[in-house]
């Protein structure tokens, strides 16, 4: 690990730096060297890794055990805990498992409708949502009780939560008011879904900071290097609130090379939202292209402005 990887993704944030996190999805595997040979390519370049919580609502190496391994690896992790699986019980235990792991970033999620995976029988628990969730770990991280008033020996957790948003083109009128209950529960950064367009990002974070909310949380926006057309529209289609213009489906569409092109949409668009105030770094998800995840990241680091890099 990097100097510049020591210091942690709250204290870069704190410090200015425009962040990059990336995503990966934990095999389905009991090896843990087939999770590191996922992971440790993006060390030095992510300045944190996200390990998914049974995404798309399909069984894989638990998130809290493939964080923890990464942890011990001396790659900084972002758990994503989902509401989905677990009652409030045993979200409160986990949430003390990653303490004791020396995970502090957690990913707070709603988790995916069991019938969207491979096992559609599976009984959804929902105890919790995303935001008694948030409150249950700022609690915990807080006043080092559980909402059951029991104190947790060895005292608060040094937690650094997070919460999913999705960015809009906001109307007129509009409020902020999902962002703004999970900030007031305790979330003090935000991953978000796929936006490929600087320019609602631009209205969207402006947005935000008309409420002031982004001096409270750090916006990390969900960019792709996008590989076709075909999948553009997929994901326009099938994963909520994804923003793609239609002018970077038209480019895909006319490529000789849309692997290339679409690379060079995501490291131009990263330029730019790195110039936008507000904008505390990016989160990059690429599920079809794993093993270019790393390469990707060099691309888009050496694309920034120095100013944003340091």
């Amino acid at each position: 690990m990097t100097e510049a990887t020591k210091a942690g993704l709250r204290e870069h944030l704190r410090a200015g730096r425009f962040v990059m996190t990336a995503e990966i999805v934990p095999p389905l595997s009991a090896d843990p060297d087939h999770l590191l040979a996922r992971a440790r390519p993006l060390r030095g370049l992510a300045d944190a890794v996200n390990v998914t919580d049974g995404a798309g609502a399909r069984a894989q190496l638990g998130a809290l055990s493939a964080a923890a391994i990464l942890a011990r690896d001396g790659i900084e992790p972002i758990l994503q805990i989902t509401c989905r699986d677990r009652n409030r019980i045993a979200l409160q235990g986990d949430l003390l498992g990653a303490a004791a792991s020396g995970i502090r970033n957690l990913l707070i999620l709603t988790g995916d409708d069991p019938k969207a995976g491979d096992q559609p029988d599976a009984k959804p628990v929902f105890d919790l949502d995303s935001r008694a969730l948030i409150e249950t770990a700022e609690m915990m991280r807080a006043s080092g009780a559980l909402p059951s008033g029991r104190r947790i020996e060895g005292g608060n957790l040094d937690f650094f939560i997070g919460a999913a948003d999705m960015p809009i083109d906001p109307p007129a009128g509009w409020q902020p008011k999902s962002l703004a209950a999970k900030v007031a529960a305790g979330a003090r950064f935000a991953q978000t879904q796929f936006c490929m367009d600087a320019g609602v990002v631009r209205r969207y974070i402006g947005r935000l900071a008309d409420d002031g909310l982004t001096e409270k949380i750090a916006m990390l926006i969900g960019v792709t290097p996008l590989r076709s057309a075909k999948s553009a529209r997929w994901m326009v289609q099938n994963l909520h609130g994804t923003i793609i213009p239609d002018a970077a489906i038209a480019a895909l569409e006319a490529a000789g090379d849309p692997v290339e092109t679409g690379r060079r949409i995501c490291v131009d668009l990263i330029r730019e939202l790195a110039d936008i105030r507000g904008v505390a770094g990016i989160h990059v998800m690429a599920p079809a292209d794993q093993a270019g995840l790393a390469a990707f990241l060099k691309d888009a680091r050496q694309a920034l402005p120095r100013a944003r890099q340091t």
